[in-house]
């Protein structure tokens, strides 16, 4: 042994001491290890029978894959213990480690040690190179799949799934859900990585009671990322949704007009409600020009709040207000030709309506009235015809504005009664009540006497101001008497109804005025026209060719079931 003479002495030790063989072994195991032939020294150390020193020098020498064949095939007990040696090792190694793990793993596969391979392969980790890491993921799945009891792969590809979707492999993941019938763990994989048609696929495919799921998911990703064009196709009321969150109005409005009727006034409602909270009344009017008003009670409010915006909003007495005025009446006729038919017929908001497209029209035509100076008095009897309405207009403009018409074509008697009430309505809003209003001048009218105090001046002060100066200028002069004009009635001339008798006349479709003799009829009952007025307005469109009193014309055959047979009546 001393001289390294291993084959003298394995033989006078084989023939004098049986007991010392190992130890020459050995010993002859520890110079080829000094030699570096490991296969040399691991069949000396077999044949001695300590193969936990062989063991022990492939580890010393790094060598851990002789290492955990030898213990495998000698000492199996030591096995789990040894391997996760060489994993701490391999972690503490990094990259090196891991090739060293991934080539274990390789020689378990090819040993068919699957299961060993498999833990292997799980064990990689951050290598430098995720494509590595990912490839040995795919392995162990693989190979679990392929080769492992049911429960076990299911194990794995449990663990390998999120992994894989956690760097951005969804499909790959998905796949792996799919060959163990993971059929819903497979469509989530395939949302998360937004793989939408891949995630319908299998759904419609292979459990159609995932489609809901799968589509809810896909409106709500759409939501998220405000893919609202993309979300049309699917959900057309979520997008609409999304557009109103987002205030793209005109689109959603584009969007709802090819839907059903329904759906389109849901979201113009919608819009018209925002509109007018922004104060823009007149493009809320617009949406209901464009789309119609339909009978809806939801809708009430709505259209209440248009008229009531448009009749308090200054800069509307003039002729350029015309077609504000005649979309407004539009509307409001659409409104009530669908109420006519809806069960709302003959109620009280229908009643309501049709007071307001009255009050719509006079306003109309006071505008059309006003671009043509022949219709001057007809302009003027419509500012005073609406005194009638001042429980449904702000009651100190339609004063004034009756008041400044009659003074401008010499009616002084109503000009003063109406302006004096209109500075007693100043300053009932400034004092926030009516209770001190002298109602003497309009007994025996129908003028009403209760109408709500008007929120704000409608006025500007400077106008308030000429209007005390003149006011109080007759008053000095006591050369007029306060008393307003009477017709053969004895009555008020522009009131509908004889106090006296409690006869109600029709109001006149042109002036408001009533119609006490030379009536015209219309088809449509309690419609009518004074000829005079009548003949008066026909004559005014011929010599002027007024578009805008073509208009109103157009309006009352439509409104009256068709103008009177003869253009000119006498």
């Amino acid at each position: 042994v001393h001289n390294q003479d291993w084959e003298a002495a394995q033989r006078v030790a084989e023939a004098h001491d049986p007991d010392s063989v190992a130890e020459v072994l050995v010993g002859q195991a520890r110079g080829a290890l000094e030699e570096k032939d490991f296969q040399k020294a691991e069949g000396l150390l077999l044949r001695a029978q300590r193969p936990g020193l062989a063991l022990n020098y492939y580890k010393e020498a790094g060598l851990w894959s002789d290492a955990l064949r030898i213990c495998k095939d000698y000492v199996p007990g030591q096995l789990e213990a040894l391997q996760e040696e060489y994993e701490r090792e391999a972690t503490k190694k990094g990259a090196r480690g891991m090739e060293g793990l991934v080539d274990q793993a390789r020689q378990w596969e090819q040993a068919g040690e699957y299961s060993r391979a498999v833990d292997c392969y799980l064990k990689v980790r951050d290598s430098g190179s995720s494509s590595l890491v990912e490839k040995c993921w795919m392995k162990a799945a693989e190979l679990a799949i392929k080769f492992l009891p049911p429960q076990r792969s299911l194990e794995v590809v449990r663990i390998v799934g999120p992994q894989l979707i956690g760097t951005g492999k969804h499909s790959a993941a998905a796949e792996l859900y799919l060959n163990l019938d993971l059929v819903k763990e497979a469509i989530d994989a395939f949302i998360e990585g937004e793989e939408w048609n891949k995630a319908k696929r299998v759904a419609k495919e292979l459990d159609p009671r995932y489609e809901d799921y799968v589509d809810q998911h896909y409106k709500e990703f759409l939501k998220n990322k405000g893919k609202v064009d993309s979300l049309v196709g699917v959900d057309v009321v979520a997008a609409l949704d999304l557009y109103v969150e987002q205030g793209q109005w005109d689109k959603c409005i584009e969007t709802a007009t090819k839907q059903n009727y329904k759906i389109l006034h849901k979201y113009v409602a919608l819009y018209a409600t925002h509109l007018i909270r922004e104060g823009g009344y007149s493009q809320a009017l617009a949406l209901y020009v464009q789309h119609g008003a339909p009978a809806n009670p939801q809708n009430f409010n709505i259209y209440k709040r248009i008229f009531s915006d448009m009749v308090s909003s200054p800069g509307t007495n003039s002729a350029e207000a015309y077609h504000n005025w005649a979309d407004l009446r539009d509307v409001l006729f659409n409104l009530c030709e669908n109420l006519v038919k809806s069960s709302e017929a003959n109620s009280l908001a229908h009643e309501e309506f049709e007071t307001m497209l009255l009050i719509a029209h006079y306003y109309a035509t006071r505008s059309a009235a006003q671009s043509v100076k022949q219709l001057e008095t007809v302009a003027a009897r419509l500012s005073v015809s609406l005194l009638r309405h001042t429980q449904l207009l702000p009651a100190d403009k339609a004063f004034y504005e009756a008041g400044i018409a009659a003074k401008a074509v010499g009616w002084e008697n109503m000009a003063f009664i109406f302006l004096n009430r209109f500075l007693d309505l100043t300053d009932a809003i400034e004092e926030g009540t009516l209770d001190a209003l002298d109602h003497s001048d309009f007994q025996d009218t129908d003028i009403p006497f209760e109408v709500p105090l008007p929120a704000k001046q409608h006025v500007p002060e400077a106008q308030r101001e000429e209007v005390r100066d003149w006011v109080l200028t007759v008053s000095m002069d006591q050369r007029l008497e306060q008393v307003l004009p009477r017709d053969e009635r004895g009555v008020y001339e522009a009131s509908l109804v004889a106090a006296s008798t409690g006869v109600r006349a029709l109001p006149c479709l042109i002036t408001g005025y009533p119609i006490l003799r030379n009536k015209i009829e219309f088809k449509r009952p309690g419609k009518a026209a004074n000829k005079d007025n009548w003949n008066k307005f026909l004559m005014a469109i011929k010599t002027s060719h007024s578009p805008v009193c073509q208009d109103v014309l157009k309006f009352i055959s439509q409104w009256c079931g068709g103008l009177p047979s003869t253009s000119f009546s006498f």
